[in-house]
């Protein structure tokens, strides 16, 4: 079953949390997995005792505290062997020494959520030539740097949720700014473009998107980032974070400033940053994917492709535990779900 997909299974969604609290050569891609023979996915049985290491942007991050957490309740239920390893700062090959000492230590699965779409492709190269199946979640990399790609939502739903959130909470028209992660994040660009385009739709025509800014998935540089544009833009009428560490940042610096109640703000993150921003009147809503669902279908998918279930190729199918079964699309990609919006009628349904 599917935790997040029209509404969420408040079930599914406590019962994940409390378990848990890419540019490759053609024979890279095909290495059989270290620890198991090259046909043992045949009976669709993932192999026990799989290495996995999940490579977060930045450890300590709450939100990839949680997605990582959701993937290691997944790899002790396929009864693997779990560990997380990254870098304390997103930049842009800050994870390519992991990848390099996970790859001499031989990880099966690694699960990599890319700080940049090509500072890491050679690295992941070499991990799988060496034997690892690579999955990158949240943040791809180059498709073809990679075995298979899990993606939270698909972009375009990112784009048309986060704009129709802003234009319906400022009326359709005023001037708006986005405070992005990195410069380099694959995903914060494909969505900040895609965001572009849904503003130029006829029913958007009243919005004027003045600039993005970067915050670096950093708190203190997100929220003064936010200062600075409520600074340069004084009729700003709304801003939007799509990044957990931007928004929640956005949020604090909104609800102790004069524009609170003035100056509209969404994005992407979690009801447990968000809440008292929703509760004291900062915040209407924002929306977010599980992150928990996120990481725990990245470790199965992973497996999958470690016990040959699966090689990525567009149809196959493979089972993610108790999310139920996943079909791979275009390009190697599995999508989650759709997201969800949160504001003060069902927040306090959620806790992650």
């Amino acid at each position: 079953m599917r935790a997040i997909r029209n509404g969420v299974s408040l079930l599914t969604l406590s019962a994940l949390l409390l378990t848990a609290a890419a540019c490759a050569s053609d024979d890279g891609g095909d290495t059989p997995a270290a620890g198991g023979d090259a046909s043992a996915g045949a009976s669709g049985e993932i192999k026990e005792g799989l290495s996995v290491a999940f490579l977060p942007k930045q450890v300590n991050n709450p939100y990839f505290t949680v997605s990582d957490n959701g993937g290691k309740a997944a790899v002790e239920e396929f009864k693997g062997e779990y560990k997380e390893v990254g870098p304390s700062e997103a930049s842009a090959s800050s994870q390519v020494s992991y990848l390099n000492t996970l790859t001499q230590q031989g990880s099966d699965v690694i699960a990599v959520s890319a700080n940049d779409p090509n500072a890491i492709c050679g690295a992941v190269k070499q991990a799988r030539q060496g034997g690892a199946k690579v999955v990158t979640f949240d943040s791809d990399t180059n498709k073809d740097c990679r075995d298979l790609f899990v993606n939270q939502v698909t972009a375009q739903g990112i784009a048309e949720n986060q704009v129709k959130l802003i234009s319906d909470q400022i009326g359709g028209a005023g001037k708006i700014a986005i405070l992005s992660a990195t410069a380099n994040a694959t995903n914060q660009n494909a969505w900040i473009e895609l965001m572009k385009t849904e503003l130029k739709k006829s029913e958007y025509s009243k919005i004027e998107l003045v600039t993005v800014a970067y915050g670096n998935d950093d708190d203190q540089k997100s929220f003064q980032e936010t200062q600075g544009l409520l600074s340069s833009y004084p009729d700003l009428k709304g801003i939007i974070s799509p990044t957990t560490v931007g928004v929640a940042a956005a949020a604090r610096y909104l609800s102790g400033s004069q524009y609170k109640g003035k100056v509209v703000l969404t994005g992407l993150g979690t009801p447990n940053q968000m809440r008292e921003f929703v509760k004291d009147g900062t915040v209407k809503n924002f929306a977010l994917w599980n992150p928990a669902d996120l990481g725990y279908l990245a470790a199965y998918a992973g497996a999958a492709l470690a016990s040959g279930i699966i090689t990525g190729k567009e149809g196959e199918k493979f089972t993610a535990g108790k999310l139920g079964e996943y079909t791979i699309g275009p390009d190697s990609v599995v999508v989650l779900g759709p997201p969800t919006v949160f504001d003060a009628s069902n927040i306090d349904q959620f806790d992650f």
